[in-house]
């Protein structure tokens, strides 16, 4: 079978990150969390002082820009790959909801989105990759084999995210996840640099009422068609 690039692009909290790596894992291909990126880029700026009443210190982002590494480290004991920021494992760290409330900011940045675009596509030299994000089918992989697009309402959304910290022992008020998932659809969306939307050749789903397994099924489904 011939290998692939698998770009799967969506809305915050509709499962993006759980398909590609469910898909990644049973095909044997390399995972890519680009969004993972973005919050480590961010975590680095909210440790270092770069953010101040919600606006970030581009000029000196610009500057630090270079101290800023990122890997993907895969753990046996889990079976997932984990972020890694200048060495330091901060998976769960990048996931609270203080650096979910930034994370479209600094995103937003030009000089960010170029960088990180850079680093993602250099993963693509032999394919075989499943990577998700915001604009992976229309600006990082834009020549990908298969597109998908990820939708689900917000009140769907925000429940997923408040059940994922919950689970982690990070409880938020539903009410707060609610009110930051529909300011990263905006912010997402409306971006000068690489905003949110669905490339032309993408598959849409709307994955609202499904389960995980029915999502596994169907994602799977449509790669091995695909690789023929």
């Amino acid at each position: 079978m011939k290998r692939i690039i698998v770009a799967i692009d969506g809305f915050s909290s509709c499962g993006k990150s759980t398909m590609a790596k469910d898909l990644a894992k049973s095909v044997g291909y390399a995972y890519v969390d680009s969004g993972a990126m973005y919050r480590s880029v961010t975590l680095f700026c909210q440790r270092n002082g770069l953010i101040q009443n919600g606006v970030v210190d581009e000029d000196s982002l610009r500057e630090r820009i270079g101290d800023i590494h990122i890997e993907f480290k895969f753990n046996e004991e889990t079976q997932r790959n984990e972020t890694y920021l200048n060495g330091e494992n901060v998976e769960d760290e990048i996931r609270t909801l203080a650096v979910s409330n930034q994370v479209s900011i600094v995103s937003s940045i030009g000089f960010v989105r170029r960088a990180m675009v850079a680093l993602q596509q250099s993963y693509s030299k032999d394919k075989g990759i499943v990577m998700d994000g915001r604009d992976i089918g229309t600006v990082v992989f834009p020549d990908a084999e298969l597109k998908i697009f990820l939708t689900a309402s917000p009140e769907i959304r925000a429940q997923r995210r408040y059940d994922e910290l919950k689970r982690k022992g990070m409880e938020e008020p539903y009410a707060d996840i609610l009110e930051n998932v529909k300011q990263r659809d905006h912010l997402d969306m409306t971006r000068a640099e690489s905003p949110l939307r669905k490339a032309e050749d993408a598959i849409e789903l709307d994955n609202g009422e499904m389960t995980i397994e029915e999502q596994r099924k169907w994602l799977l489904d449509i790669f091995n068609e695909r690789v023929k």
